[in-house]
């Protein structure tokens, strides 16, 4: 089921784009333009299965490499 407000302030939840952002110790890996469900209120974003498994896939690369330092 597709959410049409926000969990966390009930704002609507409008089709967009936005950033993934995670820090790991010192590093930081930035996915820019994934496509979300945002919140127009508060900015949370809501992704969908396909958009997740992409962010998965590349987490587990990043993953992969920091830790092959």
């Amino acid at each position: 089921m597709i959410p049409d407000k926000c969990s966390f302030c009930k704002g609507k939840l409008v089709k967009g784009k936005t950033e993934f952002v995670v820090k790991a110790n010192d590093e930081m890996l930035v996915i820019k333009d994934v496509s979300a469900l945002v919140c127009s209120e508060c900015g949370e974003a809501y992704y969908s299965p396909d958009e997740s498994g992409k962010i998965d896939k590349i987490m587990k690369k990043f993953h992969k490499s920091y830790c092959s330092r």
